[in-house]
């Protein structure tokens, strides 16, 4: 290794699990990022200073002033300019001695697998569903591991996808839900520094799998709450037979096995299998209630945005469900409440290792006004 390389990497080359064969490992390793945003900003900060070799950028998106609190890589005077462009061009003023490739332009069906080809590890850092399964399915074809992040509002979840036979991210979430049930972030908003936290722990994941060193988070669904700090660890468990193919990012599969554990409690799996859930609206909780159909609802979000505004029911959080499981009512219909749909239908898989009949959800955004 050269002495320059062997001093600006000084501080990880001293960690025994890295070391220089480590280090080779970073500089030879070619990774593509999808989206440069708030997750794809800190992520390619670091793997830029952690001297990976090869880095691609894909985004077509443009700079906006409402990006800023949060997509650090930007500035005032790049508004209007494309972040993949803007991404790379601030990459080489940290680390020059990078192969540092921009592909200005959104991934597609047509260009996922000419990308992708060309690269050991992929990095999915988009906002939107259908890139996510498009990117997942690709990689799952081609071989290749897929580090993944998502953010939402305070929320954040970070996994490793398809590496050494783990599973994928259609083993977490098999199909994607309605467009209108999970809102972007213009739509329902982020805390600044949360992308911040997801990033540099999808870059850590990164530099893990690429050394080979650590327990990576293949297999499991990280959740990260910035309210209150709370963290939960998601064993998914992988399909014996799936059949993906590279952009089909419309392919269902039936749900699966699938369990889970409290970070602290990992001797207490609380997830077995996910069970058939129905989307209801209020206007049918109105006919139950007039035909008298016994049920509960429960609003699983936090307990802050309950009382800022809820449509009545208990409120029992999504990360308090498995613990008070005995507490809900089983001889009622069960309907589970958030803003989007997102944790009411974890909610139903964790309540799904007590019941066996349906379940119902309802989200707040798909009430009439």
């Amino acid at each position: 290794m050269e002495k320059e390389a062997l001093k600006r990497y000084n501080r990880q080359i001293l960690l025994e699990e890295l070391g220089t064969a480590g280090q080779e490992k970073l500089q030879k390793a070619a990774v593509l990022v999808i989206g440069s945003g708030g997750l794809g900003c800190p992520l390619l900060f670091y793997l830029a200073g952690a001297g990976i070799g090869k880095i691609g950028v894909v985004d077509g998106d443009t700079v906006d002033e409402s990006n800023l609190h949060r997509q650090i890589l930007f500035q005032q005077e790049d508004l209007g300019k494309n972040k993949a462009l803007k991404a790379i061009e601030r990459l080489k003023l940290l680390n020059p001695s990078l192969d540092l490739q921009a592909y200005p332009f959104h991934i597609s069906s047509e260009n996922a697998a000419d990308l992708i080809q060309g690269y050991e590890l992929i990095i999915d850092g988009s906002d939107n569903f259908p890139t996510r399964y498009l990117v997942n399915d690709t990689c799952v074809s081609l071989k290749k591991p897929l580090v993944f992040g998502s953010i939402f509002r305070f929320e954040g979840q970070v996994s490793v996808f398809n590496y050494q036979g783990g599973p994928n991210y259609r083993n977490c979430y098999p199909e994607p839900p309605a467009g209108h049930d999970i809102p972007n972030c213009a739509e329902a908003g982020v805390i600044g520094p949360l992308p911040g936290i997801i990033g540099s722990m999808m870059a850590n994941e990164a530099i893990k799998v690429i050394c080979g060193f650590g327990d990576c988070l293949s297999g499991k669904l990280l959740i990260f709450n910035a309210l209150n700090y709370d963290m939960q660890l998601f064993n998914i468990q992988p399909e014996e037979h799936q059949d993906l193919k590279s952009g089909n990012s419309d392919q269902k599969t039936e749900p699966q096995r699938q369990e889970t554990e409290h970070a602290d409690q990992n001797s207490k799996p609380l997830l077995k299998k996910a069970i058939a859930y129905e989307e209801v609206y209020p206007e049918e909780l109105l006919e139950w209630e007039a035909n008298k159909l016994p049920f509960c609802l429960i609003d699983v979000r936090e307990a802050h945005e309950f009382e800022m505004q809820n449509i009545g029911g208990i409120h029992i959080s999504l990360y308090e469900l498995g613990e008070k499981i005995d507490e809900l009512p089983f001889q009622h219909r069960l309907v589970f409440c958030c803003t989007s749909g997102g944790k009411s239908r974890m909610a139903t898989k964790i309540v799904g290792t007590k019941r066996t009949e349906k379940l119902f959800i309802i989200s707040l955004l798909n009430q009439q006004t």
